[in-house]
């Protein structure tokens, strides 16, 4: 084996050899992490001295003293048994197929070898030579170490870029990263990402989803990033149908599970999830456009959620970053049914009536927070699983309460526990100086005091009055007013936008109207002395709405620039696409081609000059007959088939 690269470390505090075992298993368990390109591997150990199976060929090609020779393997120091394991890399897209490779841990040594297999026309696995590699612990000196990539033949290594990285990543971005977590005290906060779940499945499924639902990206008519939203929703939907599979497999179900999705959002997860035929629906206080896209199969309704809601026939209640409504949901899932479960993904820090108080500062705001949600799913009854998911967000764990820790017959006196526990809570987030007044610990959660009562001589619950409990101090959310002008009335906006583009034409010092030889843009105003022309109930109106005024202006982006407080009308002659970066490439893929035409020219109906541009080069249409019709969601083959069923399932729901 010849030396590719190496890296010296120094190491104070003692943590090698010990540190460096534990970043190896970071590369053999999460290569991703380094190799951006691969998402993955499965890990499959055999006891130390045995084969894995399946690899005959390739165990026998170690016992060969040519290759055991070319590994080191060979005298004295050499006679331990090694540790076997069997790793499949999974590459983020296919081509290229997950690879294999025996890896061979030598603890004694120092020294872990990987050997890629590749597969012969019968079937069986051998070694590839050519790219062996080796990762290699030294103890040059006390607290000097070394670690070094060997290859077995630099020369004829052969690289993809992918599942064999080139030699040079090799010996600068994989040494460097190992040679980092070798002097790094690591501390685990969360849960290894996917944890739960098969990665090789989650893998695959993940980027199927990917293909089938990425046309969403284009038609995206939120404000919202929309790559970052849709693939978000495509990664978590990817987990629960795996979660949802293994627990069929697991239960002897036949029938995919029903799911309520408690504060849906943009619905994106609902009609995922539905067209994988999971029948559920959604629910938000807020309409989103993008609603209107999904088709009927899609059950999306616009409604407050109340802890006093129950959903007895639903087998899932999702919560996806629900806000306020996160530490209810354990609750409401344990009060709908014995089999309810949850599955909820935690973000902002809400209490039950109200913001989140800390309750000590050793632990990081994040992580108290998942302890608390951790600790209302045992007070409602649940075994709660923590999970990382594979997502673009720093708030990436999840919590699933699939399973109860107490008997059905026991119900009644489990929903009072809940009862006492929110009392609890409430109390304790009255006052900071009080927080404890009233307060009692029942193995290990606050209950309130006021709930019990002395009988004889002996301290006895009170019968509590649920409903009442789980409605005082919860203000739901009412159905969402729309405060960002979009919802005006259009007859309003279009005569504030006429008005407007009068005063800026009135005072223009360019050619008047009638001179069509140079087009008139006007003059720019600030929002001031535009609004100094406005009459009172114009005004009056547009105070109501967030941004008033300049709101109103920036969302008819058609007509109008607005920039640093000041108004003109824009020239779309002077309009050029943004430098190709990565926003650019997200607007292009969001606004293709076929998304233009789609609404009326302003400028060609009321501009006295008409359009500055002709109708070729105009993104709108120049008059009724050059319109077309908006682009919709994709439907994919499998929704068409279950779209009676989940229609009959929103009415049974709903």
């Amino acid at each position: 084996m010849e030396v590719l690269a190496r890296a010296a470390l120094r190491d104070p505090q003692r943590l090698l050899p010990g540190s460096f075992w534990a970043a190896v298993g970071a590369w053999l368990e999460k290569p991703h992490v380094a190799n951006k390109r691969l998402s993955g591997a499965r890990l499959t150990e055999s006891p130390r001295g045995s084969r894995p199976g399946g690899m005959e060929a390739a165990w026998e090609a170690l016992g060969s003293s040519e290759l055991r020779h070319l590994l080191g393997l060979e005298g004295p120091g050499h006679q331990a048994p090694l540790e076997v394991a069997l790793r499949t890399l999974l590459p983020k897209s296919s081509p290229p197929a997950p690879a294999h490779e025996m890896v061979l841990k030598d603890i004694v040594n120092g020294t872990v070898t990987f050997l890629p297999l590749e597969e012969t026309q019968e079937g069986k696995y051998k070694v590839k030579i050519c790219n062996v590699y080796q990762i290699q612990l030294l103890c040059t000196q006390d607290k000097e170490w070394s670690i070094s990539i060997l290859l077995s033949s630099p020369e004829n290594y052969i690289s993809d870029g992918i599942l064999y990285p080139k030699t040079t990543w090799l010996g600068s971005e994989l040494l460097s990263k190992l040679a980092k977590w070798s002097t790094e005290i690591m501390k685990r906060e969360f849960k290894s990402t996917l944890s739960l779940i098969s990665v090789a499945r989650y893998s695959k499924i993940y980027q199927d989803l990917k293909e089938k639902y990425k046309k969403i990206v284009k038609v995206w008519p939120e404000v919202t990033n929309p790559e970052k939203f849709v693939y978000e929703d495509v990664a978590i939907a990817t987990y629960l149908l795996i979660l949802w599979e293994d627990e069929r497999a697991e239960r002897g179900l036949l029938k995919k599970q029903s799911f309520v999705d408690l504060g849906c959002g943009n619905g994106l997860l609902v009609h995922i999830l539905s067209n994988e035929g999971h029948p559920g629906k959604g629910i938000d206080v807020r309409r989103r456009k993008i609603w209107d896209m999904y088709g009927s199969q899609t059950c999306l309704e616009e409604n407050a959620v109340s802890p006093n809601n129950l959903y007895p026939e639903v087998d899932w209640l999702i919560g996806n970053h629900s806000d306020e409504l996160t530490p209810w949901i354990p609750v409401i899932a344990a009060r709908s049914s014995y089999s309810c479960r949850y599955f909820l993904l935690p973000c902002c820090f809400f209490d039950f009536h109200g913001k989140y108080n800390r309750r000590q500062s050793k632990k990081t705001q994040y992580r108290e927070y998942i302890d608390y949600i951790t600790e209302v799913g045992h007070v409602c009854g649940f075994n709660v699983e923590e999970d990382c998911l594979r997502i673009p967000s720093t708030k990436r764990v999840c919590l699933i309460g699939k399973s109860r820790t107490y008997l059905m017959t026991q119900e009644a006196l489990l929903d009072e526990q809940r009862a006492r526990y929110i009392t609890g809570r409430q109390s304790f987030n009255k006052t900071a100086s009080e927080k404890r007044d009233g307060l009692h610990q029942i193995d290990g959660f606050l209950i309130a005091t006021d709930t019990t009562a002395l009988i004889g001589d002996e301290e006895v619950p009170q019968k509590t009055d649920v409903e009442n409990v789980l409605m005082s101090g919860f203000l739901p959310r009412g159905k969402e007013q729309m405060r960002n002008c979009t919802s005006l009335p259009q007859d309003f906006v279009n005569k504030v936008v006429l008005r407007v583009v009068q005063l800026l034409l009135s005072g223009s010092k360019e050619s008047p109207p009638e001179n069509t030889t140079k087009w008139n843009r006007g003059e720019s105003l600030t929002l001031g002395e535009i609004a100094e022309h406005l009459d009172k109930k114009t005004l009056k109106t547009l105070k109501n709405e967030y941004g008033g005024l300049q709101t109103l202006l920036k969302n008819n982006h058609q007509v109008f620039e607005v920039l640093n407080g000041k108004v003109q009308i824009r020239d779309w002659r002077e309009w050029k696409p943004p430098r190709k970066n990565k926003w650019h490439e997200q607007a292009q893929k969001r606004f293709p081609s076929g998304s233009f035409k789609t609404r009326l020219c302003w400028f060609h109906m009321h501009h006295p000059q008409g359009c500055p541009l002709v109708s070729e080069f105009c993104h709108y249409a120049h008059g009724t007959a050059e319109l077309k019709a908006p682009l919709a969601v994709p439907k994919t083959n499998n929704v068409q088939q279950s779209s009676v069923a989940s229609l009959t399932c929103c009415a049974q729901m709903g």
